[in-house]
């Protein structure tokens, strides 16, 4: 008897206990009471701009008042480097943790959840880089609560960070994941139209990688193709309309969703060139990912196997993969996504660029693309990315 690819079998990871709702962070002390080690600290990592604006104080206030003694590890912006991991994991080794509030993006996220993950076996992140050992069994309890809806690190088991070499490394493992998610859309409506745009651009190409690469299957379908009918239908007015609390919702449950799915089925080429324009200057994560998949997704659906047939089906096209070229395109400026490289990125070739992508690090999306990128795929892809400097 022959079985049907899709009865071939698969699994779903853990998922993290939800809570969702406007104003549910404003009980965060109920939770540091259920979930924390009595009479230790709470430590809260929060992205600095977070600390400056006073959001993390006002989330504190509650926590000091119920008696517990809260300490904040504030050295969190841009994309996170190996030196503010380290920093990071002594901070919480040295307050002797026994909760960490990981409050931000997605780099407060994975700053966090990597702190609480290897704070008590006394060695350091880089330790554990690219699963180079086992992580601790032993992890300080965390609760992740999102500023942004877009990187869905408060779901995945993929911890990115920057090497002190400057490559993306990443610590893995199931053990990383926060014991809850709050999800708050209130904490979303101060984040600027620009990044709503670019974070919310990178949720929806998680989603769309997931469902369309090598590992995708049927049962994570169910999480990616949810998150880009949120997305898509959501983006534009959060955009537009700041304090849209419903948009705001919808964005911040699309990112979940879209975490949900990157962490069963992984992602592709768009996050190849990503990670390896980060590795030639700064630049935001979620813009460059959605440039990324404007490059390459002509391309993909040459070879559609139904995957991304399906994909358009989920953003409310017809079920046809060539209309999901032109609609993603149009999307990105409906969004305010301007194609155009920061000027540092003149200083680089197309060789320079395409040996990044062929770096060893950046190889695991590459190979999960659904089509066989080839060196030539990448040569004519860097190409067209570093025309846009």
């Amino acid at each position: 008897m022959t079985v049907p690819k899709d009865l071939a079998g698969f699994s779903l990871n853990a998922v993290p206990e939800i809570h969702f709702g406007a104003r549910r962070a404003g009980r965060l002390a109920e939770d540091a009471a259920a979930m924390g080690v009595p009479g230790k600290s709470v430590v809260f990592m929060v992205d600095a701009v977070l600390a400056e604006l006073g959001v993390a104080a006002k989330l504190a206030t509650p926590l000091k008042q119920a008696g517990a003694k809260v300490e904040t590890f504030a050295d969190i912006a841009g994309e996170p480097k190996e030196k503010q991991l380290e920093a990071a994991c002594a901070f919480t080794r040295d307050h002797d943790a026994g909760l960490v509030v990981c409050l931000g993006g997605g780099s407060a996220m994975d700053i966090g959840k990597v702190a609480a993950t290897v704070a008590r076996s006394g060695e350091g992140p880089v330790a554990f880089a690219m699963q180079a050992q086992p992580l601790p069994k032993r992890s300080i309890p965390k609760i992740c609560i999102p500023t942004t809806a877009g990187t869905g690190s408060e779901l995945s088991a993929t911890n990115i960070f920057t090497s002190a070499a400057g490559k993306k490394v990443w610590v893995w493992g199931q053990e990383t994941k926060p014991q809850r998610v709050i999800l708050d859309p209130e904490l979303t409506t101060t984040l600027p139209p620009a990044l709503t745009a670019w974070t919310g651009l990178d949720a929806f190409v998680h989603a769309l990688e997931a469902c369309t690469n090598r590992q995708r299957h049927p049962g994570n379908d169910l999480y990616a193709h949810r998150a880009l009918a949120l997305i898509a239908g959501a983006l534009e007015t959060a955009v537009q309309e700041p304090e849209n609390l419903r948009a705001r919702g919808d964005m911040l449950m699309g990112s979940a969703y879209a975490g949900i799915a990157i962490d069963n089925c992984g992602v592709a080429v768009a996050h190849n060139i990503s990670h390896a324009l980060a590795a030639l200057a700064p630049i935001h994560h979620g813009f460059a990912t959605a440039l990324g998949q404007d490059a390459v997704l002509a391309w993909e659906v040459e070879r559609d196997n139904g995957s991304f047939a399906a994909a358009a089906s989920a953003c409310g096209l017809e079920q046809d993969a060539s209309a999901l070229v032109q609609w993603y395109g149009d999307f990105t400026i409906r969004c305010g996504m301007e194609r155009r490289l920061p000027e540092s990125f003149k200083a680089f070739s197309v060789a320079d660029l395409a040996a990044e992508m062929q770096a060893p690090e950046t190889q695991v999306s590459r190979n999960s693309t659904a089509r066989d990128v080839t060196d030539a795929d990448i040569d004519r892809f860097a190409a067209a990315i570093l025309a846009l400097a």
